[in-house]
């Protein structure tokens, strides 16, 4: 009898197993496309570019094993560290309003007597799903090198000269930093809007019962428990204004890879890629622009996760 027992229980207990395999199996299938399809256009194109970059290649001919001369050749090209400098002070100038804009604006947006809430939150976002190619054609008009354009109209009214926005040095990163900052302070403004919402109304009646004004609310509610959203929007505007590429592309067109005012490293990547047919030193400039990213951004995120910690501090 209990021989007979032992067998059923052996049987019950592969079936079991059985059943638990399936099941393991079903997950992994469902899940299989994800991980193909990361492989093929992801994981596979990282993997031959860091390969690439040990390479000398021109798309056509042999590759020829060249050790770090490409890093070399990049780092020692001035052109480059000018679109470092572009790319560093076109991101500042872009990026950083988005932030503090952005909460204010989200802030404001959640006031309980605002009218007209949802209109003003779809406009604010709109600039976001816009073409990129009618972003920058309206951009060029209103930033046309001509006296009569807007932005030098305005100008003029507060007795400042005219500026060639597509050809001078500053006026170039201007415009394009202005432009990357309308297309992307409403995606900024309504990440913070869902932050405030989750924010408990009770603090908000306690401080205004203690006689907190609307800034005071700001700046020791808000601020300190929006951080994560913080965080978060930081560390994807840094890693946007690193890879500044289509705003500088569009705007400047064809000029956009002749003149240096507003080149940025992906641009330069781009153009020894597919205009010189350098993907050696296209791959190097990959790899030092990721390094370059990743400082930045662990600086970026080191600073603004301070925040709420200094404040106790200060308290």
């Amino acid at each position: 009898m209990d021989s007979v027992h032992g067998k059923d229980r052996k049987i019950k207990k592969q079936r079991f197993l059985s059943e638990e395999k399936k099941d393991m199996i079903s997950g992994y299938l469902y899940i299989a496309p994800f991980f193909v399809i990361f492989g093929i256009i992801g994981l596979y194109p990282a993997l031959f570019s860091l390969y690439l970059a040990f390479q000398k290649w021109n798309g056509l001919s042999p590759m020829t094993f060249v050790g770090l001369d490409n890093f070399k050749i990049v780092l020692e090209d001035p052109l480059f560290w000018k679109s470092v400098y572009n790319t560093i002070i076109m991101g500042l100038m872009g990026t950083a309003p988005q932030i503090i804009v952005g909460i204010v604006l989200a802030f404001l947006l959640n006031l309980t007597f605002l009218r007209f809430k949802n209109f003003f939150r779809i406009t604010i976002f709109m600039p976001y799903i816009t073409s990129m190619v009618a972003v920058a054609l309206i951009f060029s008009v209103l930033f046309s090198n001509h006296e009569s354009s807007l932005a030098n109209y305005i100008l003029g009214v507060f007795g400042f000269d005219p500026v060639s926005w597509g050809t001078s040095e500053w006026g170039t990163k201007i415009a394009i930093s202005i432009m990357v900052f309308w297309r992307w302070v409403g995606y900024n403004t309504i990440i913070y809007l869902a932050g405030i919402q989750s924010i408990s109304n009770d603090l908000y009646e306690a401080a205004t019962i203690d006689g907190a004004n609307k800034l005071q609310q700001l700046l020791y509610i808000t601020m300190p428990l929006l951080k994560p959203f913080i965080i978060l929007t930081v560390f994807f505007s840094t890693v946007g204004a690193l890879q500044l590429f289509s705003e500088p592309t569009v705007f400047l067109g064809t000029a956009a890879f002749t003149r240096d005012e507003a080149m940025t490293v992906v641009m330069y990547l781009y153009r020894d890629a597919f205009k010189l047919q350098s993907f050696g030193t296209a791959s190097a400039t990959a790899i030092i622009l990721l390094f370059i990213i990743v400082v930045f951004a662990s600086i970026n995120t080191a600073l603004t996760s301070g925040y709420g910690r200094k404040k106790k501090e200060a308290k």
